[in-house]
């Protein structure tokens, strides 16, 4: 079951909202710029426009015997009619006095010193955009202003700014996909380092306690520096639980078997039927906290030390015949003949430590349920790059165990009644197999009797 975690936002979506609200208004700005940018110089053009045919007309304008001779010339129009498709109008003063063209034009005031002006306003009905210029001119010994000015109808200037309004709204809407698409690949490149350090963390086991060294960014400096202090404290602290545990073991068996001597020696002082079968229950409850005691030791040690072997080479059949001879005193003391049969060269990579536990616990279950009389063989195959120990006993064997329930803790069979055990010897030999990458088989022999057998990749 994995531990709960209190989650509250998450540093990719916070960056992507922050980025795509600073993009949002960067395209409604950059849509409102373009827009501003683009009508100003639509306005300029059409002001030119405008300004240059009364510039044509005002150049062909001449006195001839004291009078204004204005030949409008065809340029001064169709350069406003090549622009768009508007109407166009015009009207020539002198002073105040109309020459030509629309007399009910307006006319825009000019100021001192002003030879131009523009003025948006309306005529007939319709928004217009009007441009007056003024040149003075002499009749003669008089002098006079001459005033032109050439409005032009703004429909066309509409369409064309509504157009220019639908490119800057594309470029606006454009700019801020692209945003987005840059703010998501920026997203996830900031969070990249978060995301190889969970994986670097998560793919270690529970016993792998090496600091952080891969670089990480600055702003990631100070959590790793307190993950890395949190992992050597840990570490310390399993080291020191590691060693209360060995030492646990150490002081639990020894006053066990120190009490179990003694009973046993007060047992052949005891003479009364009642008091012996007492002193025997006795030294069965010692037994069992012993082996018990013992077993839940042992198993502590190999959850400790599963999740981080040592790495070294191990020779099966000499570690068969270390534990034969430790274990030979037991066995005679129960008249269960244990004996190393075909040893075959093998070497594996692993940990001794946890192989001697897990065959050690194999070969005591043999001996103890072999019962008085009984032979506990121990062997070494190998085949195919696989080394092999199998240990077979002439006890009751096992009950059927369709879905390897005699793996679980504390679980044991209904033929083993009576005996004392606590359920977790395969359990310790499942677990340090497994480990080493290995398998673990037990059935029984046809002729009465168990099997089991330690499979390893060897060298």
């Amino acid at each position: 079951m994995s531990a709960y975690v209190h989650i509250r936002g998450s540093i990719h979506r916070r960056l992507i909202t922050l980025l795509l609200i600073g993009a949002a208004f960067l395209a409604v700005l950059l849509y409102f710029v373009v827009q501003s940018v683009a009508r100003q110089i639509a306005q300029e053009s059409h002001d030119n426009i405008l300004i240059a045919s009364a510039t044509s007309i005002l150049d062909n304008a001449s006195v001839v015997d004291g009078e204004i001779m204005i030949d409008v010339p065809y340029s001064a129009f169709s350069m406003l009619g090549n622009a768009s498709d508007e109407r166009v109008y015009y009207a020539i003063r002198l002073g105040r006095e109309f020459l030509s063209g629309y007399g009910d034009l307006p006319v825009a005031g000019l100021e001192e010193g002003s030879a131009q002006v523009f003025q948006s306003t309306q005529f007939r009905g319709e928004d217009i955009r009007l441009a007056t210029l003024q040149r003075p001119i002499f009749l003669g010994s008089e002098a006079g202003k001459l005033t032109v000015s050439v409005a032009q109808t703004m429909d066309g200037q509409r369409k064309k700014l509504a157009g220019i309004s639908l490119v800057s709204l594309l470029i606006g809407v454009s700019f801020f996909l692209l945003t987005a698409l840059l703010a998501t690949i920026a997203a996830k490149s900031a969070t990249r380092p978060l995301h190889r350090l969970a994986a670097s963390v998560s793919r270690r086991g529970p016993r792998d306690l090496r600091p952080v060294e891969a670089p990480v960014p600055s702003e990631m400096a100070p959590l790793v520096t307190s993950l890395n202090s949190f992992m050597l404290r840990l570490k310390h602290s399993l080291a020191e639980s590691e060693e209360f545990i060995a030492e646990a073991a150490h002081r639990v068996r020894t006053p066990l078997a120190v009490v179990r001597t003694r009973a046993e020696t007060t047992l052949r002082r005891v003479e009364k039927p009642e008091n012996r079968e007492t002193v025997r229950e006795m030294i069965r409850a010692i037994d069992e906290s012993s082996r018990s005691a013992g077993q839940l030791l042992d198993h502590a040690m190999v959850t400790f030390r599963a999740d981080h072997l040592e790495q070294q080479q191990v020779d099966l059949p000499a570690l068969v015949l270390d534990l034969v001879e430790s274990l030979r005193p037991m066995s005679e003391l129960r008249d269960v003949d244990l004996s190393a049969a075909k040893l075959e060269p093998a070497v594996v990579i692993g940990d001794g430590i946890l192989i001697q536990n897990a065959l050690r616990n194999v070969i005591d279950n043999a001996i103890k349920y072999s019962g008085s009389e009984g032979q506990v063989e121990v062997s070494v195959h190998t085949a195919e790059q696989t080394a092999t120990l199998t240990v077979t006993d002439t006890g009751p064997g096992f009950p059927d165990d369709p879905d390897n329930a005699l793996l679980k803790r504390y679980a044991r069979g209904d033929n083993v009644a009576g005996i004392v055990g606590s359920g977790l010897g395969l359990t310790i030999v499942d677990e340090v197999v497994r480990a080493h990458d290995g398998t673990l088989n037990y059935n029984n022999k046809p002729g009465g009797g168990a099997c089991v057998t330690l499979s390893f990749p060897c060298l």
